[in-house]
């Protein structure tokens, strides 16, 4: 089973977020899934190299845009590179391709991932219902959007995204989300 997970590009080595990310990837791979991630550095680079010690599939989504950017390949702990050219190929891989969607704190892109997420999921596009938020500032996200949009949200868009306070409680919210879904 795949999870996509979407975060920060900035995150570097001994960061507590990067250190969130590292424990995540760990987490998940000790649960037995695989990770799909953009690939590169930050959060990306630490939940493939969690996820790798722990034994897991890592596949790495690239983009030529983004190496165009910023001029860097793959992240060493990337198993399997599915390489895209352009970044809206990148995106929908990554929001498409995995059974479950976590996302770390991140800035825009991350958002963007996690709105194409959401709205595919809220669509019935993908079939995956399992959307897991970490940290408060996602939380604050959330909640003012539903409070602003309030007229324009039913309960079931409401439902869709879980909010987790930290990676474990992130990973036991999956396997609870996947034992649910199994049993209804």
């Amino acid at each position: 089973m795949n999870v996509s997970v979407f975060g920060s590009a900035f995150p570097t080595p001994g960061q507590p977020s990067y250190q969130d990310a590292l424990e995540l990837g760990r987490l998940l791979g000790q649960n037995g899934f695989s990770v799909m991630t953009g690939g590169y550095c930050g959060t990306m680079e630490a939940v493939s190299h969690g996820a790798n010690e722990a034994g897991a599939n890592v596949i790495g989504v690239t983009c030529r845009q983004i190496e165009d950017y910023r001029p860097t390949g793959a992240n060493q702990w990337v198993k399997d590179i599915q390489a895209t050219d352009l970044l809206s190929e990148r995106i929908e891989v990554l929001t498409s391709q995995a059974d479950a969607f976590i996302a770390l704190p991140g800035g825009v892109g991350t958002l963007v991932e996690v709105a194409m997420v959401y709205n595919k999921m809220a669509i019935n596009s993908i079939p995956s219902r399992i959307l897991i938020l970490i940290g408060e500032g996602w939380k604050q996200t959330f909640d003012a959007f539903f409070n602003g949009q309030a007229d324009n949200l039913n309960a079931h868009i409401r439902r869709i995204p879980q909010f987790a306070k930290n990676p474990r409680e992130a990973v036991s919210l999956l396997i609870k989300s996947l034992q649910e879904n199994q049993n209804g």
